[in-house]
Formats: structure tokens, C-alpha cells, sequence
């Protein structure tokens, strides 16, 4: 049989998408997997005028995009739900030129809205995690038996649509015996007028730069009312377990990466509760990591009640260099309708032991902020901004104007007020230069004097009233904390948030590497004993619910292990 899976999304990330293509490689050989990438990248211009344009391409690249792939007996698509349309319009052409394959559609899309991915033309849409889904598919479609009670999927017969429930989530056992992501390892992208071609080392640097992003732990323990991880709960309440493979596994399979592509300088670990895994764990892989790897690394999943002195020690040893943390408000009334248990103190304190660690061994953390929520008040904008105002500095922000993702709490949430909401595929990204939206920008960059940032909060308003936009001063304040950043990392020599030749020249000409070994502060090895806590858990073991000691840093929308899904934060 010959397969071919297919992912739609800004770049190449698509960390579960390669997951799904080393499974289905393993057990069907002609397996290829392609990628399409939006105009919706990531570049300057757009960084500084916000800019951001929605999913959108014209009818001759849809044609181009499904002529390459109708050749296939089965087709599986992946996409999150800013890329419903796009994949919708896919799917239906090449169900046009080839009525009689078999088409599926995974991701995240399915997941949180089955009722809109089972409309396209598909014969069927996967619900849940994929691999052993897909492999009984697989195996049925080969040997001619009837599949349509194959759980984790919804099926097509005729007008019929049969919905099947879900298969008990993987065991970290079953997720240690799982092949390692494809990466370097015959992908083909889409290019305009050219159709697929294979992918070529400017293709990563482009996209990716140095960087190597990946997952180490699935699950969230939180049910954030606009996460799409109280969709996965919802399906099974196991999510809320942390589970993870080996630190044995992830560092073979960083390693294996490195082999192919030696370029390779940084890892990004997109989890959603990374700093959730057992210290006894988190030291074993600093170990190997330290020993290893030895390069840097980002830990995107830290929660603020999970931050400890010393999970970050031991880490910060092995070589990590930057953390991201989701605050998304300094307003207790947003989180609480939020639904997460992160109050300001504990964020503040979390942001405390962060600094201890900056900047002598980290670059400024990242921080996430939702802005542009319809329900806040004028206080509830202050309460944020004074928060940030008096956290130690040096930081960063991610900020995010708040998208609601269907069939969520928060979705419900907005409903039930009456809040005409923007579609999902407007950009998150997109932030109405308001002066709250500004005073971001500025407090990321400096510090005002009290009298100075008092004067400028009485300009403050609720995101919901009418007020004054400032387009020119956004770009100014835009291009001052873009910056920032760049002049953070260049000082550390870490090129990790900038794909392009730039990075590899760096790279090749030996500046990095020089660079990281004799004028970076690198951390000794921490050597204070340490007492377990109620905290320390088995590999997969239900963590325990305390709302002060457990929290999710999640995105607007986190991943699944779906079938070709991209556990990329969706926002």
C-alpha cells in the first residue's frame, strides 16, 4: 500500500506529525511524509507591523498541493484548527482527482472539532491517539477485513457517520518502544509552482534554523478553560496523567538527529508540563544529557507552581538556557475564569527562582500574557501590568491576543455571555496596538520610573472599550523589544529564535561552539542533598491534585498524541 501523510501548518515543527510518519513507516515501508507551510511564517516584517495573515492559499496552489499526492492509496492529513479551511479545500480536491483513496484526517483539528472534520470528503477522522489506531487500519484495509469498529476513529458508510470510542492511552513502556521521529529522513515540502520536492538543508535552516524541537512528556493534570486539553481530558481522563519515555529514549533520540543533521546546536522540548516530571527523573536525563548532548536546551513547559530551586539546578547544569512560563494574566478574577490554579503569588514567587538563574546562566525567560480579553475590566488590564511591573528583571514576553478554540469551556464560557467571538484562523498573533498592549512592549524592554509607568496606567483601559489605537508607536516599541531579544541572544551566542544562514554561518565558521565553551558562565553540578516530596512519581503515575503545586503552561490550544498531530502549542 502506498501512503502518504501530510502536514499543514506554519513550518516544519509538527513534532507529533513526524512521530506518526516513523510509526507508519515502520509498519507500512512505503510510507512518505510531506509538508506544507503557510504564508502565515514567521518574518520581521510581520514581527513589526503585526501583520500576521490568516491561513490562505489560492486555488492553483491547492490544485499543485493535491495533484502531489493523489497518487497515494491512503492519504492522511494533519492540522490544527487555523488550518481547518485550508485542509477542507485540500481534502476536496483530492477526492476530486481520486475517488477511490482512502483518506483520513488526524491532528488536532479532529480532536477538538470531529463534527466539522467529518464534513470534508474524508472516509474517516481520527479522535485520539493514532499509532496503534492507524496500524489496525492499516492491517484491515490490506487484508480486505471491515475496519469501521477501529476505536480512536470516526467513520464514513454511505450517509452514515460511525463514531467509535477511544483505546486506553499508551503506557510510557509503549511510548519507549516507539520508533523516533522522521527528521532528515526524506520529507518533501510544497513550493510554489514546483509542487513537492524533496527536502534540502536549507529547508530546516530556514524553517528551524539550529533548533530541534521535540516532546519528552505528554499530558496535562489542569483543564484551563481555553485549552484544548479539556477536549483530550473530556475523551479520556487519564490525560491528566504526566507520562514520558525513558531519559534514555529522548537522549538517543536527540542524538540520532545530530547524526544526520550536525548542525543541529539547540533543542526546544514543547511539553506541557515538563517541569512536572520527578526530579529523580529530570537528574537522570540531566545526566545523560550533560554527558551526551552537551548542548542547550529550552524547556517550554514550565508551570509555575512546579518551579523549584532545584529541578533548575540540576538542569540548568545539563545545559539548559531558557525557559518559557505561562502567566497568561496578574489578575486573579482572569484566572479563576480561566479555570487555572496559578494564583499571582505563586507566579511571582516561580519568577523569583527563575531570576536566581538569570542572566549569568539564562537568557531573560520567556513569559506567555493573553491579552484582548472581551470580559476583563480596565482593573483587571492594571492588576497584569502591575504584576509585570514589579517581577524581577530581565524577561521577555510571548504575547497573545486571545483566540477561543471551539468546543472548550471557554468557548461555553463566551456563549452563554453573549460575546460575538473571532473566528480561530485569525491570527493570535495580531495584537491591537492598545496602550495596555504597548505597555508590554515597554516594560520588556525597561523599566519606568514609578511616576512614569503610574502616569501611563491612567491611559489604561478594558480591551472591550473604545479607545485610541497607537499603529506608529507599536512599531517603534515592536522593533525596540525584537531588539532586545536578538541582543540577549547574540550575547549568549544562542541563535535558537532565528532560522536562517545567519545562524549557520555561525555556526560553520566555529563561533558557537567557541563561544559556548570558553565565554558562557556554565553552572557546576549541584551537590546539596535534596528531600523527595509527595511530588515524586513513577513514569506515567497520576500526579496529585493540589491546586497550588499543580498547574498547566499551556497554550490557547495543546496537543494530543493524534494521529498525525502536531503537538505544537495551537493558539
Amino acid at each position: 500500500m502506498r501512503i502518504k501523510l501530510v502536514s499543514l501548518e506554519d513550518g516544519i515543527t509538527s513534532c507529533g506529525f513526524r512521530k506518526m510518519a516513523a510509526y507508519s513507516t515502520r509498519i507500512n515501508p512505503d510510507t512518505e511524509s510531506y509538508y506544507v507551510t503557510t504564508k502565515r511564517y514567521y518574518n520581521l516584517r510581520d514581527a513589526l507591523f503585526g501583520s500576521f495573515d490568516t491561513c490562505d492559499l489560492g486555488d492553483d496552489e491547492i490544485d499543485e498541493i493535491a495533484q502531489g499526492l493523489a497518487d497515494a492509496d491512503l492519504i492522511g492529513f494533519s492540522s490544527m484548527t487555523g488550518y481547518a479551511g485550508t485542509t477542507h479545500r485540500v481534502i476536496k480536491r483530492v477526492r476530486d482527482l481520486r475517488p477511490d483513496a482512502f483518506i483520513v484526517w488526524g491532528g488536532i483539528h479532529p480532536i477538538i472539532q470531529p463534527e466539522d472534520a467529518i464534513l470534508a470528503p474524508v472516509d474517516a477522522i481520527c479522535t485520539g491517539e493514532g499509532e496503534f489506531a492507524f496500524e489496525q487500519l492499516v492491517d484491515s484495509l490490506n487484508s480486505g477485513r471491515d475496519f469501521t469498529g477501529i476505536r480512536n476513529f470516526w467513520f464514513k458508510r454511505d450517509q452514515e457517520v460511525i463514531r467509535n470510542d477511544f483505546f486506553p492511552l499508551m503506557t510510557p513502556a509503549e511510548m519507549d518502544r516507539l520508533p523516533f521521529p522522521h527528521y532528515g529522513e526524506g520529507e518533501k515540502i510544497y513550493r510554489e509552482g514546483k509542487g513537492f520536492e524533496s527536502m534540502t538543508l536549507g529547508d530546516y535552516i530556514k524553517h528551524e534554523g539550529l533548533v530541534y524541537s521535540t516532546l519528552w512528556s505528554i499530558g496535562c493534570p489542569f483543564r484551563c478553560s481555553y485549552c484544548g486539553n479539556t477536549k483530550f481530558i473530556e475523551n479520556d481522563a487519564s490525560y491528566t496523567k504526566i507520562r514520558h519515555t525513558s531519559a534514555r529514549y529522548i537522549v538517543d533520540e536527540v542524538n540520532r538527529v545530530r547524526e544526520r543533521l550536525p548542525h543541529v546546536n539547540h533543542v526546544s522540548f514543547h511539553d506541557d508540563s515538563f517541569m512536572a516530571i520527578p526530579y529523580r527523573q529530570l537528574e537522570e536525563f540531566a545526566q545523560l544529557w550533560h554527558d551526551e548532548v552537551k548542548i542547550p536546551f529550552m524547556v517550554f513547559g514550565v508551570i509555575p507552581n512546579y518551579v523549584r530551586q532545584d529541578k533548575f539546578e540540576i538542569l540548568t547544569w545539563a545545559g539548559m538556557n531558557r525557559v518559557r512560563m505561562g502567566i497568561q494574566s496578574g489578575s486573579q478574577a482572569i484566572l479563576d475564569f480561566y479555570k487555572r490554579p496559578t494564583p499571582p503569588e505563586k507566579i511571582r514567587e516561580a519568577a523569583g527562582i527563575i531570576s536566581n538563574f538569570t542572566p549569568r546562566y539564562h537568557l531573560p525567560p520567556n513569559y506567555d500574557i493573553i491579552t484582548d480579553n472581551p470580559i476583563e475590566t480596565r482593573q483587571d488590564v492594571i492588576d497584569t501590568l502591575e504584576m509585570l511591573y514589579a517581577m524581577p528583571r530581565p524577561y521577555t514576553f510571548n504575547i497573545f491576543s486571545l483566540k477561543v478554540i471551539p468546543n472548550t469551556g471557554l468557548a461555553r464560557d463566551m456563549q452563554e455571555r453573549g460575546i460575538n467571538l473571532e473566528e480561530i484562523d485569525s491570527s493570535y498573533l495580531s495584537i491591537p496596538p492598545r496602550v495596555a498592549n504597548l505597555l508590554l512592549y515597554l516594560l520588556a524592554v525597561w523599566k519606568p520610573p514609578r511616576w512614569l509607568f503610574d502616569k501611563l496606567l491612567e491611559r489604561v483601559e478594558a480591551s472591550g472599550t473604545p479607545q485610541p489605537l497607537y499603529p506608529k508607536t507599536s512599531v517603534v516599541l515592536r522593533a525596540l523589544f525584537f531588539g532586545s531579544r536578538a541582543l540577549s541572544h547574540l550575547v549568549k551566542m544562542d541563535f535558537a529564535p532565528i532560522p536562517g544562514w545567519s545562524s549557520y554561518l555561525a555556526y560553520r565558521i566555529g563561533l558557537i561552539s567557541f563561544w559556548q565553551r570558553h565565554l558562557i558562565h556554565h553552572m557546576p553540578r549541584p551537590t546539596a542533598p535534596r528531600r523527595h516530596t509527595v511530588e515524586e512519581a513513577a513514569p506515567g503515575a497520576a500526579v496529585p491534585f493540589d491546586p497550588l503545586v499543580i498547574a498547566s503552561d499551556a497554550g490557547i490550544e495543546q496537543p494530543a498524541a493524534g494521529l498525525f498531530d502536531n503537538p505544537s502549542v495551537q493558539r
